[in-house]
């Protein structure tokens, strides 16, 4: 009886093991959670009036988190102090928000999550929630709508807030640059329309700000920027949709800083488009023979000024203008090395059918003798060449004839260029090479109810520019020598002729020169003409 106890004990103990042992290597992990959390409760409730509490706490139904959390939530009307909002990367059953500012009286406020609120085991999201209360006996309902567009760009860039600057006795339109709006919300990441809520009935600046600073206030250097031409009334009689244009200011010019480079070289930095209108003089006392140039730097936004002969001072003082915009500058100086002559090219190898060579030195040219350029063909023809000296740029453009699948020799014979220091080159020799026709394809652009003048552009998905024309009639538009791929075109109404896109101001209340796109994509294929019909609304 013993025995048949203890086999029945061993067998029921190896069975138990087997079970076991089965049971971990079969379990499935089941179907996987889809469902956003839910909200159970909130204390104070949503859409509380009289609101005095310091802290808001908001309970779900299962463990959360918050993700993105800098980018989505939107607090309106801007609170002076941030909110403190826990948990930050941990999960918990509840959001709780901590409140430092006193808040004004009769007030609506909106605290807008966005996407932001995620369950902790699959990142769900509890979509677009809003916290609304007021510290008035009512909650304001009126509510404005519209949308963003880029106005230069295919693609709209996320997360662009929206706001509402009270447009009373105390507004300026250097608003924008100084104080937080009366109302914001954004735009999100999956829709560029916006909609404002829980607004007071007045008049109202609505502004557009691609925020990149994460400060709420513009800034020119870094952030685009969009707005309504007029005041806006918000009241319960009209709801309008408003569309508003995001765009990038041209900086305005601001001479930055003065420093020595190298020997006899001095960088003016500045900011801006407008450099070429600058003029730098020197105030301290110098020699007779003092010369001076300056070029644009190719690579950073510098004015470099070369000087000789070499002076034994400390510093120097320099007085840069800019029409009525005057600054000084006093720069250190030491014994440092000069510069050495260097020509570089572009292209460097195979070359279009229209463009130029390139050449471009880094001491400023004071010199250049085309007659020492050579260019010949694969068959030591000689070839016939244009030559053109930008001085501010430093560079020259040498323009020849070219035909398909061939390759020329470009030349520099010793002494072609001197720099400002009398230095020349040595032989320099380029070689290069046009693309075989049967691998290149052409457009013939057909655009129709525009108004002129045109820039037209064949641009990538990346919205970089390929190939461009600039028209001032009805007429197609044949684009040759195109490399395969796809293309989107792109057509600016250049409103001012002046043959470049022009964005907008916000202080000059200007908008940006009207773009529009193709809705479908040209695709270029090796030895194929397309025609691109175009009708513009």
């Amino acid at each position: 009886m013993q025995n048949r106890l203890l086999n029945f004990c061993f067998y029921s103990v190896l069975a138990l093991t087997f079970i076991n042992c089965a049971n971990r290597g079969t379990i499935s992990g089941g179907e996987k959670d889809i469902t956003p959390p839910e909200i159970e409760y909130s204390t104070p409730p949503n859409f509380s009036k009289n609101f005095k509490s310091n802290e808001i706490r908001i309970y779900f139904n299962e463990y959360v988190k918050t993700k993105d959390l800098t980018k989505q939530l939107v607090i309106s009307p801007p609170m002076k102090t941030k909110p403190e909002i826990t948990p930050l990367g941990t999960a918990s059953k509840y959001i709780k928000i901590k409140i430092f500012d006193t808040l004004p009286p009769n007030t609506t406020f909106a605290i807008n999550f966005g996407n932001s609120i995620v369950d902790n085991n699959e990142g769900n999201p509890y979509p677009y929630y809003r916290y609304v209360f007021s510290t008035g006996d009512y909650i304001d309902s009126l509510s404005v709508k519209g949308s963003v567009m880029d106005a230069l760009e295919r693609e709209t860039d996320p997360f662009i807030s929206v706001n509402l600057y009270e447009a009373d006795t105390t507004y300026t339109d250097s608003i924008v640059y100084k104080e937080n709006p009366k109302y914001i919300t954004n735009t999100l990441d999956s829709t560029t329309n916006f909609k404002l809520e829980n607004l007071k009935a007045g008049k109202y600046k609505l502004v557009a700000i691609k925020d990149n600073n994460s400060n709420i206030t513009f800034e020119q250097k870094s952030d685009k920027i969009g707005f309504y031409e007029d005041f806006i009334t918000v009241s319960n009689d009209t709801t309008p949709f408003y569309k508003l244009k995001l765009f990038k200011e041209n900086l305005d010019y601001k001479a930055e800083n003065a420093r020595l480079i190298s020997g006899e070289k001095i960088a003016f930095g500045f900011q801006g488009k407008d450099y070429k209108k600058m003029k730098i003089d020197i105030l301290s006392n110098v020699p007779e023979d003092f010369e001076y140039k300056y070029i644009k730097d190719q690579e950073t936004d510098s004015l470099n000024y070369y000087y000789k002969p070499k002076l034994e001072v400390d510093s120097l003082v320099f007085k840069v203008t800019n029409r009525k915009i005057i600054d000084t500058f006093t720069v250190r100086i030491k014994d440092n090395k000069k510069d050495s002559l260097l020509v570089k090219s572009s292209p460097t190898s195979t070359i279009g059918m229209y463009d130029p060579l390139k050449l471009w030195s880094n001491i400023p040219i004071t010199k250049f003798d085309e007659k020492q350029i050579k260019i010949i063909d694969k068959d030591s023809v000689n070839i016939a060449f244009t030559s053109k000296l930008d001085t501010l740029q430093n560079t020259v453009e040498l323009q020849f004839e070219k035909t398909q699948d061939h390759g020329y020799k470009v030349q520099l014979l010793p002494n072609t260029i001197t720099d400002f220091f009398e230095a020349t080159n040595d032989t320099l020799n380029y070689t290069l090479r046009t693309e075989k026709e049967a691998s290149l394809g052409s457009a013939r652009v057909i655009i129709k109810n525009a108004e002129y003048p045109l820039i037209v552009q064949f641009v990538d998905k990346k919205g970089e520019v390929k190939y461009e024309q600039y028209t001032t009639e009805a007429r197609p538009l044949d684009f040759f020598f195109l490399k395969p791929g796809e293309y989107y075109l792109r057509v600016i109404f250049d409103s001012n002729k002046n043959g470049v896109f022009d964005p907008g101001s916000f202080l000059q209340n200007r908008q940006a020169e009207r773009v529009s796109y193709s809705k479908k994509v040209a695709e270029i294929r090796s030895g194929w003409e397309v025609i691109v019909d175009f009708t513009l609304d």
